[in-house]
């Protein structure tokens, strides 16, 4: 198992990003890619995990141990593959995660996109007293406030986030819904990202 890789994060697109090490580029898939904006061009380090089957070959990126250590546990729940693990991950605040688990608040679980009643309630009874070691404050070291230009006329950053969305599996008609709220705020494209997912699991 690749445990991190540590190089230049040269790319960001809506699903990864790209990171060159010693002149090679990896794709690492992340729960959102965004978070890594304020650091382009920036030599970081990023934990992984590789996803081996028969037709794929991937590497998944975390900003922690603890969240690489969180995705694992939901990888291991029937039900749940890596797009519903980094889906449900997205949010940048695990520990609400945690606390719906400990709750067992299937409420909030189905909110998130691939996650039926029936995979709710898989997840509470594989992980439910387990993630003891998922205390609060442990997801949000490291975190930057962002600061980026957007366009007057065009909102560059929220159509970003919108993408990004998408791509975690939300639909246009969910997505619809939030649109008016964020179009009130002038923000990055991870913070877009956050708040939107916050009122999509409220909704």
């Amino acid at each position: 198992m690749i445990e991190y890789v540590f190089g230049k994060l040269v790319d960001i697109e809506t699903q990864y990003i790209v990171m060159d090490v010693n002149g090679m580029g990896y794709q690492i898939y992340c729960p959102n890619p965004y978070r890594f904006q304020s650091q382009v061009e920036q030599t970081i380090r990023v934990y992984t995990y590789q996803y081996v089957r028969e037709d794929i070959l991937r590497l998944y990126g975390f900003e922690s141990k603890k969240e690489r250590a969180l995705f694992e546990k939901l990888l291991n729940v029937s039900g749940i593959g890596p797009k519903g693990a980094l889906a449900i991950l997205a949010t940048g605040e695990p520990e609400h995660v945690v606390h719906a688990i400990e709750e067992e608040d299937e409420a909030f679980l189905v909110k998130f996109p691939g996650v039926g009643k029936k995979t709710a309630r898989q997840i509470i009874l594989d992980l439910k007293g387990k993630l003891d070691d998922f205390a609060p404050n442990l997801f949000n070291q490291g975190k930057e406030v962002l600061q980026v230009k957007k366009g007057k006329i065009e909102n560059q950053a929220l159509e970003e986030a919108f993408e990004a969305l998408q791509a975690l599996g939300y639909v246009e008609r969910e997505l619809k819904k939030v649109r008016p709220v964020l179009e009130k705020d002038d923000m990055t494209t991870d913070a877009y990202i956050k708040k939107a997912l916050q009122l999509l699991l409220k909704v």
